[in-house]
Protein backbone atom coordinates (compact mmCIF):
# COMPACT_ATOMS: atom_id res chain seq x y z
CA UNK A 1 0.00 0.00 0.00
CA UNK A 2 1.34 3.45 -0.59
CA UNK A 3 0.47 7.07 0.69
CA UNK A 4 -2.34 8.36 -0.55
CA UNK A 5 -1.10 10.94 -3.39
CA UNK A 6 -2.89 14.41 -5.23
CA UNK A 7 -4.59 12.12 -7.47
CA UNK A 8 -6.09 10.04 -5.00
CA UNK A 9 -7.49 13.40 -2.91
CA UNK A 10 -9.20 14.60 -5.67
CA UNK A 11 -10.93 12.12 -6.09
CA UNK A 12 -11.68 11.26 -2.35
CA UNK A 13 -12.79 15.35 -2.39
CA UNK A 14 -15.00 14.94 -5.83
CA UNK A 15 -17.15 11.72 -4.05
CA UNK A 16 -17.01 13.74 -0.39
CA UNK A 17 -18.77 16.85 -2.54
CA UNK A 18 -21.40 14.53 -4.86
CA UNK A 19 -22.85 12.85 -1.47
CA UNK A 20 -22.75 16.26 0.63
CA UNK A 21 -23.16 18.78 -1.56
CA UNK A 22 -21.14 22.06 -1.73
CA UNK A 23 -23.50 23.55 0.86
CA UNK A 24 -23.19 21.26 3.60
CA UNK A 25 -19.29 21.20 2.75
CA UNK A 26 -17.80 23.56 4.97
CA UNK A 27 -20.22 22.44 8.09
CA UNK A 28 -19.09 19.25 7.58
CA UNK A 29 -15.20 20.54 7.86
CA UNK A 30 -16.05 22.69 10.44
CA UNK A 31 -17.48 19.08 12.61
CA UNK A 32 -14.40 17.35 11.23
CA UNK A 33 -12.06 20.00 12.75
CA UNK A 34 -13.25 20.69 16.20
CA UNK A 35 -13.70 16.99 16.25
CA UNK A 36 -10.17 17.21 15.98
CA UNK A 37 -9.39 19.45 17.99
CA UNK A 38 -11.28 18.21 20.86
CA UNK A 39 -9.30 14.94 20.54
CA UNK A 40 -6.07 16.44 20.36
CA UNK A 41 -7.36 18.67 23.64
CA UNK A 42 -8.16 15.94 25.70
CA UNK A 43 -4.93 13.28 24.27
CA UNK A 44 -2.91 16.25 25.95
CA UNK A 45 -4.90 16.49 29.25
CA UNK A 46 -3.65 13.01 29.84
CA UNK A 47 -7.18 12.70 31.79
CA UNK A 48 -5.84 15.09 34.86
CA UNK A 49 -9.85 16.08 34.81
CA UNK A 50 -10.73 12.63 36.45
CA UNK A 51 -9.10 10.91 39.09
CA UNK A 52 -7.76 6.73 39.05
CA UNK A 53 -11.12 4.69 39.59
CA UNK A 54 -10.35 3.47 43.10
CA UNK A 55 -10.58 -0.46 43.46
CA UNK A 56 -13.01 -1.71 45.63
CA UNK A 57 -11.39 -3.22 49.46
CA UNK A 58 -11.08 -6.43 49.51
CA UNK A 59 -14.48 -6.59 52.31
CA UNK A 60 -16.28 -4.15 50.45
CA UNK A 61 -19.05 -5.91 48.18
CA UNK A 62 -21.75 -3.68 46.66
CA UNK A 63 -25.03 -5.26 46.79
CA UNK A 64 -28.36 -4.10 45.38
CA UNK A 65 -30.19 -6.39 48.16
CA UNK A 66 -32.18 -4.58 51.07
CA UNK A 67 -31.64 -6.37 54.38
CA UNK A 68 -34.54 -8.31 55.56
Amino acid sequence: MGRIGLPELVVIFVIVLLIFGPRKLPDLARGIGQAIRGFKEAAEDGGEDHPPAKPPAAGDHNTDRTKA
